[in-house]
């Protein structure tokens, strides 16, 4: 099985206003504030990229005994989504607390200003994990099973106190009208339908929610992390797995089919295609709005139809 042509991965083609707003120094109370919580001073900060929905810079920060530590800060600095949810960088606190348990290595947390008070805006600190983004990998088949074996791991987890962590529901969209390049529009629409009516029955467990190969980190065959945790919750395991699948509509079918069965494998579960349908649909305004290369449209929309006649 081979991956499809090198596209440039989410995240990493931003305009300018997104350089500026995202990958641009933080500003000195930020990383006054990043250095008070490490007890050292900060020397150099560098964007990671990937990210569109906040700042997230990988810090230096020289020690009073002369030495240095990295650490990772993450700034939301979108105004509309505080507005929206204001209380993010406390969900990923907590997120990063709970899954400091997990049998996978993940960010530990070391500082939040939650309310912006202190960095200018809510900020998360955490520390720096060894290992880079994979996206074009030299083995396909190992690499989609080591991404599917790490999602059982985290199902695994024993759920945490109520209200520490908050259900699954699906990102809602400002339309739900389908893109324009959509061949089969009732099907859509029969999609959405679905996508509103509650979440299935079933086990729930602790989700990532936004598991994909851009929050993977890798060093050789062996992953070394697994970050990004704000948008934690519990709901089916299927839930992470149809984020996934949605995250390789670009290698193709073949790929989407093959870390799926590796899932269905590892866990003896079966997919539940209503997954598929909550997770293109929780796309919908992106979908309409951004340029998407023809190829990628017919897998999408595939899916979709192959998803919905599934759920009758």
């Amino acid at each position: 099985m081979t991956v499809g042509a090198e596209e440039v991965p989410y995240g990493f083609d931003d305009d300018a206003e997104t350089r500026r707003l995202l990958r641009s120094r933080p500003p000195r109370r930020a990383l006054d504030w990043a250095g008070s919580a490490l007890g050292g001073t900060v020397t150099a900060a560098r964007a990671l990229r990937g990210g569109m929905a906040s700042a997230v810079h990988q810090l230096t920060v020289a020690t009073p005994e002369g030495g240095t530590r990295r650490a990772v800060l993450r700034r939301y600095v979108r105004p509309e989504l505080n507005l929206e949810e204001p209380d993010m960088a406390g969900h990923e606190a907590r997120a990063l607390a709970f899954v400091a348990h997990l049998d996978v290595p993940t960010p530990d947390l070391l500082a939040a200003d939650t309310s912006g008070d202190e960095a200018g805006v809510p900020a998360v600190l955490m520390s720096w994990l060894p290992g880079s983004v994979r996206w074009w990998p030299p083995d396909t088949e190992r690499w989609l099973t080591g991404l599917a074996a790490l999602l059982p791991v985290i199902h695994a987890a024993p759920l945490p106190p109520p209200g520490t962590i908050p259900p699954y529901a699906p990102y809602p969209q400002a339309s739900y009208q389908p893109p324009a390049w959509a061949r089969w529009p009732r099907m859509w629409e029969r999609a959405v339908e679905i996508c509103h009516r509650p979440v299935p029955p079933g086990p729930r467990v602790f989700l990532h929610r936004d598991f994909h190969p851009g929050n993977v980190l890798w060093r050789r065959s062996a992953v070394t992390g697994v970050v990004d945790w704000p948008n934690a919750s519990i709901g089916p395991p299927s839930a992470d797995v149809g984020h996934c699948r949605a995250n390789l509509f670009s290698y193709g079918p073949a790929a989407v089919s093959r870390f799926t069965q590796a899932w269905q494998e590892l866990t003896g579960a079966t997919y539940n295609p209503w997954a598929d349908v909550v997770t293109i649909i929780g796309t919908l305004d992106g979908l309409r709005e951004e340029p998407v290369p023809p190829q990628e449209r017919d897998v999408i929309e595939d899916a979709l139809a192959q998803a919905v006649t599934a759920l009758g």
